[in-house]
């Protein structure tokens, strides 16, 4: 039985979301995304003002729990899809390592596109309140966010598929 976990990663806006949903149906698969997951279990806990250690012990709570439903899905012969931002390069790394453990294989997914797209994609998901939308990003949090964001090094990028939705978008507008 084949088992395998899809890592999806890139900044905010970059489309991780609409690309996690769009592939998991592809792959008749199980995704999980730490947006809703966070909103659902914390959102009317949130402190007022931004609480970066009280938001990041709730992530890693999540993050491991969604770990271990993951990989009990995965024994099922399930695809799962990851889409936990995985800002850091350590965080990645921990996954891949997690599921190399278990004889899980992994596919890494690099999302990427513009600052500006993705600054304007994450105002109108604000706006609208669509599909992808969990909570509102501030303009302080993007730009707080595009801090925190390790760009991926080239042995990440060997094996991994890398969408750029910005190059898409202008396809699409032409």
């Amino acid at each position: 039985m084949s088992k395998k976990i899809h890592i999806v990663f890139g900044r905010q806006g970059a489309g991780k979301s609409t690309y996690s949903k769009k592939l998991t149906k592809d792959i008749k698969g199980v995704h999980f995304s730490i947006d809703q997951w966070m909103w659902k279990l914390y959102g009317k806990d949130m402190p007022k003002s931004m609480n970066l250690k009280w938001i990041m012990e709730r992530v890693d709570r999540c993050e491991q729990q969604i770990w271990e439903t993951a990989k009990n899905i995965s024994d099922c012969g399930v695809e799962v899809v990851l889409d936990l931002g995985f800002t850091k390069f350590e965080k990645r790394e921990l996954f891949t390592s997690l599921a190399k453990e278990l004889d899980i294989s992994t596919q890494i997914h690099y999302i990427k596109a513009p600052h500006d797209l993705r600054k304007n994609r994450v105002l109108k998901r604000n706006n609208e309140k669509g599909e992808t939308y969990s909570f509102e990003v501030t303009p302080g949090m993007f730009d707080f966010m595009e801090g925190e964001f390790q760009i991926p090094r080239e042995k990440e990028l060997k094996k991994a598929i890398i969408i750029d939705t910005g190059e898409t978008e202008n396809n699409e507008n032409k």
